[in-house]
C-alpha cells in the first residue's frame, strides 16, 4: 500500500493503521487489502470490477470498511459494489473515497453501490469524499441504488468538503412497508468546482418514509445543482430539504419535486438559499475573530 493511500485512508475512513472488522481497500482500481469476518463475507464480483458483501442475519455491532483511493493522475476507476444485508442485521458501512492528482492528467472514481436490505435490518452508511493534489481535474461520481424491504432502515451520511473538481451524486431507491430511507449530505465547493445531486425515491410500501436533507456551501465561482423527487405510491411520509449558503460568486440551483398517487401520501419539500447573515458575522467579530475567521466558523457549524 502506497504512503499516499495511507494518508487518504486516514482522511476519508478514520484509518489508524489498521481496520477492526471486515474491510476491502481499493487502490487505483486494484485490491490493496481485504478481510472478511465470521458474519460478513467480502468477495470479488465475477462479472466486472467490484465487490459483493454479504452480511448474515442478526449480525450486530460490526463495521464494514470499503474505502477507495486514486493516488495519481490518468486513472479512471469504475467499481460496482453490491451489499446484501440479512434479516435483523445492524451494521455500519464506511465507504470513503479520495482522489489525488500529481500531474496534468485528470483522475476519476465512479462507485456504483446497490443496497439490498432484508426485513428488519438497519444500516448506517458513511461516505466521505475528498480531492487534493496539484494536478488535473479530480472527479468523483457516486451512484447509489437502494432496495428496502419491510421494517428496514438505511441511514446515509455523505460528506464532500473540498478539492473535488466535479461530481454528480445520484441516489435512487424503492422503500417497502414501514421501511425508511434517511439521507444527510453536506457539500462545499470552491473555485470553479461543480456539484450536482439527484435524488429519486419511490415510497412503494404502506407507512414507508423518506427524509432527504442536503446542506451546502458554494464559494468562489462554483456551481451546485440540487434535484430531488419523492414519489408516494402508498400511505407514506416524505420530506426533502435543500439548505444552501452562497459566498463570493457561487451559484446554487435547487429543484425539489413531489409526486403523490395515493390519497394518504404526505409529502413536503423545502428549499432555502442565501448568504451568511450579517449579524452572525458581527457577533463573532465582536468576540475577537477576523471576518475570515468568523465566516469559516459559521460555515463549519452549518455543515457539521
Amino acid at each position: 500500500m502506497l504512503k499516499i493511500t495511507d494518508e487518504i485512508l486516514r482522511i476519508v475512513s478514520d484509518f489508524t493503521g489498521s481496520f477492526k472488522g471486515a474491510y476491502n481497500i481499493r487502490e487505483n482500481g486494484e485490491c490493496a487489502g481485504r478481510q472478511s469476518t465470521e458474519n460478513i463475507k467480502i468477495t470479488s464480483k465475477t462479472d466486472g470490477p467490484g465487490l459483493v458483501v454479504h452480511v448474515k442475519p442478526n449480525t450486530r455491532d460490526e463495521n464494514v470498511y470499503i474505502p477507495a483511493c486514486v493516488t495519481h493522475s490518468d486513472v479512471d476507476d469504475l467499481v460496482y459494489n453490491d451489499f446484501y444485508i440479512g434479516e435483523n442485521a445492524d451494521v455500519v458501512i464506511i465507504a470513503g473515497c479520495g482522489v489525488h492528482t500529481d500531474g496534468e492528467g485528470d483522475a476519476r472514481h465512479n462507485g456504483i453501490h446497490r443496497f439490498f436490505l432484508e426485513r428488519g435490518s438497519h444500516v448506517v452508511y458513511k461516505e466521505k469524499h475528498i480531492g487534493y493534489g496539484d494536478g488535473g481535474a479530480k472527479r468523483i461520481d457516486p451512484v447509489t441504488e437502494v432496495f428496502l424491504k419491510e421494517d428496514s432502515v438505511l441511514e446515509m451520511d455523505t460528506i464532500q468538503l473540498g478539492g473535488v473538481s466535479s461530481t454528480i451524486r445520484k441516489t435512487s431507491g424503492t422503500v417497502g412497508d414501514r421501511a425508511r430511507l434517511v439521507v444527510r449530505e453536506r457539500i462545499m465547493t470552491d473555485g470553479n468546482e461543480t456539484a450536482r445531486t439527484d435524488f429519486d425515491v419511490v415510497l412503494e410500501g404502506e407507512d414507508s418514509g423518506a427524509d432527504l436533507i442536503s446542506r451546502s456551501v458554494a464559494k468562489g465561482d462554483s456551481y451546485q445543482e440540487f434535484n430531488s423527487c419523492i414519489r408516494g405510491h402508498n400511505r407514506c411520509t416524505g420530506h426533502s430539504e435543500c439548505d444552501a449558503i452562497l459566498a463570493d460568486n457561487g451559484t446554487v440551483n435547487a429543484s425539489p419535486s413531489l409526486e403523490a398517487s395515493h390519497v394518504d401520501a404526505a409529502l413536503i419539500h423545502e428549499a432555502a438559499i442565501g448568504k451568511i447573515a450579517g449579524e452572525q458575522l458581527l457577533k463573532l467579530q465582536s468576540l475577537g475573530l477576523t471576518a475570515e475567521e468568523a465566516e469559516k466558523k459559521i460555515i463549519a457549524g452549518f455543515l457539521k
